[in-house]
């Protein structure tokens, strides 16, 4: 195609919308209302851009090519567009670093009124490019259903001192508005614009069109990905996993996906926006966690995680299973004190292979370090039947119950309520010591005391 000739810009980007258009409702058919895409176009209107770049000046190409981009814009369904520029109403000198300004708001059908004022630009002052990005914050009213994007078209580099890269980061911290898109005219600025958003150098007419290609495709145009969740031999078989996409910058929730693996038994295609890089999180127990996933345009993206499982298993056999199925057991990652998960006894989970360490929390409580899970395999815990301490006394007193160890040291377990005189208690098998004084008994002689083994299964009547 000749670059510079009649609708050349319009007619690439033409192309480009009508496969967007085609492919769109793949990305949120299934979810009903499709969002609204408001491009905010920051353009360069300072001293420099009256420098001569190829056939004229960089102000008046630029102004045609991006009149005939609006122009193709402007019709599409879905879409607002909205103009700020800067360096246009102050001359240069002064540096005036607050010249920036919203020409033409978001609103339906305004491209006619976007060319008018981009025609009618005259090139005069700065480059306040940081406080263009902050002040384009004001330029996106709230909405619930929108995609904002910016894109940013200049000839140069900050030059009020003011921080680019923070503005761009504010802005998809707050959630206002993704990544920002860059096209340099003339020069190749991608050292000081990587912080700042994606870059695309336009050093000649055909350049800048293709840039705008890109831009515009990324976008508007959706892609596809699938997430291989793989098991102990490297095969994409795990599944049936909720899988949550978070906005790297931002932390929002951009999707959940329940994993599955379709007719074919491949992970099933999801359709992702582009525009995000995202945190993807496999909630595994413990969870699964990759930062910084980049989607590419135009390909099918492999997202690959190793995610081999295997099976906890944490029983009590006999007649007192029933009565202590609601005992938490606590799993933490070996060496570590973050707790993975809280299952119950006579439940089975599943958890990411590795080495762990568990808690059951019976009476007195049992740590186990050092609990292997293996892929494809149900590792058993199996507890024995637990026995019953009856503890009765007269009246109100004091008592305290304590577990023996095999040298006869005593562990304090539980104490007893001051109030009841009866109380029954489900306790391991083994060793046990109840001390008790009653309330009405002021001699610290008057304390009593008895040592009982427990069996399993079995009941110990105490009576003191």
């Amino acid at each position: 195609m000749r670059v510079g000739g009649k609708h050349t810009a319009r007619a690439a980007i033409l192309l480009l919308l009508s496969a967007w258009l085609t492919g769109i409702s793949c990305l949120y058919g299934q979810e009903g209302a499709r969002p609204l895409n408001r491009i905010l176009l920051i353009y360069d209107a300072s001293n420099s851009m009256n420098a001569r770049w190829q056939s004229a000046s960089k102000m008046a190409i630029s102004k045609r090519l991006i009149s005939e981009i609006i122009d193709s814009l402007s019709t599409v369904p879905d879409v607002q567009l909205a103009l700020r520029a800067y360096g246009h109403q102050s001359p240069y000198p002064p540096l005036d670093c607050g010249d920036s300004r919203l020409e033409v708001p978001f609103s339906s059908g305004n491209g006619k009124k976007i060319i008018q004022v981009i025609k009618g630009l005259t090139p005069k002052g700065a480059t306040p490019i940081a406080y263009s990005l902050t002040e384009a914050a004001k330029d996106f009213p709230p909405c619930e259903n929108c995609r904002n994007l910016i894109i940013l078209v200049t000839d140069g580099i900050e030059e009020c001192g003011g921080d680019a890269c923070e503005a761009s980061r504010i802005l998809q911290r707050q959630g206002i508005a993704l990544k920002p898109f860059i096209i340099g005219i003339g020069k190749d600025f991608s050292n000081e614009f990587q912080c700042v958003g994606e870059y695309f150098d336009a050093s000649d007419e055909r350049d800048f069109v293709r840039a705008f290609e890109i831009v515009i495709s990324q976008a508007l145009n959706n892609t596809t990905a699938q997430v291989n969740l793989l098991d102990a031999d490297g095969s994409p078989t795990v599944t049936n996993l909720n899988m949550t996409f978070y906005d790297h910058v931002s932390g929002r929730v951009e999707y959940n996906y329940v994993h599955t693996l379709n007719y074919y038994g491949r992970p099933d295609t999801l359709t992702l926006d582009p525009l995000h890089v995202y945190d993807l999180v496999v909630h595994t127990l413990p969870p699964l966690r990759l930062d910084s996933v980049v989607v590419r345009t135009g390909r099918h993206n492999v997202i690959a995680m190793p995610a081999a499982q295997g099976d906890l298993q944490v029983s009590m056999k006999g007649s007192r299973a029933a009565q202590t199925e609601n005992t938490p057991c606590v799993l933490r990652k070996s060496g570590s004190t973050e707790i993975v998960s809280v299952q119950y006894i006579n439940t089975k989970n599943r958890y990411l292979t590795g080495m762990y360490d568990l808690d059951i929390l019976t009476m007195p409580p049992v740590s186990l370090k050092g609990i292997r899970i293996s892929p494809n395999k149900t590792t058993n815990v199996e507890m024995p039947m637990s026995g019953i301490l009856v503890f009765r006394r007269n009246g109100a007193g004091y008592g305290t119950l304590y577990s023996l160890d095999s040298t006869g040291a005593q562990t304090l377990i539980h104490g007893f309520s001051e109030d009841k005189t009866s109380e029954s208690l489900y306790l391991r098998p083994g060793t046990y010591r109840v001390v008790y004084r009653s309330r009405y008994n002021l001699r610290a002689s008057a304390t009593r005391e008895k040592t009982f083994t427990l069996e399993p299964g079995a009941t110990v009547d105490v009576n003191l």
